[in-house]
């Protein structure tokens, strides 16, 4: 089950991870709730996909583009079909007026079981809150900030636990620009989930610090905003990027494999 920017939160399934068909969406009646951040668009970004508990949970992004007027919302469903997806609420909000933007969130949950949510474009960076295992939603007033490039582009957090380390997965530079994107996908990574996340060198993702997994290359463009998946054949990034030729945005999906000094790559 797959989830990705459209009208309504588009909604895509696949038993082999090759072959994928459309399912619908999320909320085929709209989410009109979102629209005080959308400007009116049903448009709606980023969906964060996962189960627990035995129910699908859906972080998703309402904004405009290059806008922080932006809110993170949640939805839960028990079959994760078309339709079946009930509204819980905000989860986060950011402002003009702010120094972050509420966009593209990622669940994750700690090895002592412990919900955060990581989000962030632009502006100060990626930002982790803590949330409630019991409906999804904040637990606490406190931001706390785990990458930052002073401003400059940096979005599409992704945090991914691996042997003794939390993987801080991040997509750096431009999207969406078709052939001509320079998105590319960087990690950093922790022992703890609330940092500070490391690049290889040893430098702090919030002083600009990230290593480069996986950059534009022959007829890939772009390749960016990023998910990993712990699969029964092992660990799996998937990701979009842009076709060089004509532009087509597709879906990209690679194998990580980990060096000997559990750095990941992509093979």
């Amino acid at each position: 089950l797959m989830v990705h920017t459209g009208n309504d939160v588009a909604i895509k399934t696949s038993t082999d991870r090759i072959n994928w068909r459309n399912a619908g969406v999320a909320f085929p009646g709209g989410a009109s709730w979102t629209f005080p951040y959308t400007n009116g668009s049903r448009n709606l970004w980023a969906g964060d996909i996962s189960f627990h508990n035995g129910q699908y949970w859906l972080y998703y992004s309402a904004s405009t583009f290059g806008s922080n007027h932006s809110a993170i919302f949640l939805a839960t469903s028990p079959t994760g079909a078309s339709g079946s997806w009930a509204n819980r609420g905000l989860v986060i909000e950011s402002r003009t007026s702010d120094n972050f933007n509420a966009i593209d969130p990622n669940l994750v949950v700690d090895d002592q079981g412990r919900w955060w949510l990581s989000f962030g474009s632009f502006w100060s960076g990626i930002k982790l809150i803590q949330l409630n295992p019991s409906n999804g939603l904040r637990m606490d007033g406190t931001i706390r900030s785990i990458a930052s490039r002073g401003g400059g582009a940096i979005e599409a957090p992704y945090i991914f636990r691996h042997g003794g380390y939390y993987y801080l997965w991040v997509s750096w530079d431009l999207c969406c620009k078709g052939a001509s994107s320079t998105y590319r996908i960087m990690v950093g990574r922790s022992t703890s989930i609330t940092g500070p996340y490391l690049d290889r060198t040893g430098r702090d993702m919030n002083a600009g610090g990230g290593t480069q997994v996986l950059a534009s290359h022959d007829a890939v463009r772009g390749p960016g905003h990023q998910a990993v998946l712990g699969d029964s054949d092992g660990d799996i990034l998937v990701y979009h990027y842009y076709d060089a030729s004509n532009g087509a945005a597709l879906l990209g999906i690679n194998r990580i494999g980990y060096d000997s000094a559990d750095w990941p790559f992509v093979f």
